[in-house]
């Protein structure tokens, strides 16, 4: 298991878990990431990514990025 951050673009991965505050959680559940859910690095500029999940792009900072495992 690792961070988002570290998976290559243009790879689809699994989400394995999702950690955080719980009002993290819930915020990042409601974008799409759920455990069992394909994510896909788009791109990566200084840490930030662009991710497709469930069929939409999302923009998301470094940290959040480290809370979801794959």
């Amino acid at each position: 298991m690792m961070p988002l951050t570290m998976a290559k673009t243009g790879e689809a991965n699994v989400i394995k878990k999702i950690g955080g505050k719980e009002e993290t959680r819930r915020f990042l559940e409601n974008l799409g990431f759920v455990t069992g859910g394909l994510v896909t690095v788009v791109s990566e500029i200084g840490g930030n990514m662009i991710v497709n999940v469930k069929e939409s792009r999302v923009a998301i900072n470094k940290d959040m990025a480290n809370k979801i495992m794959i």
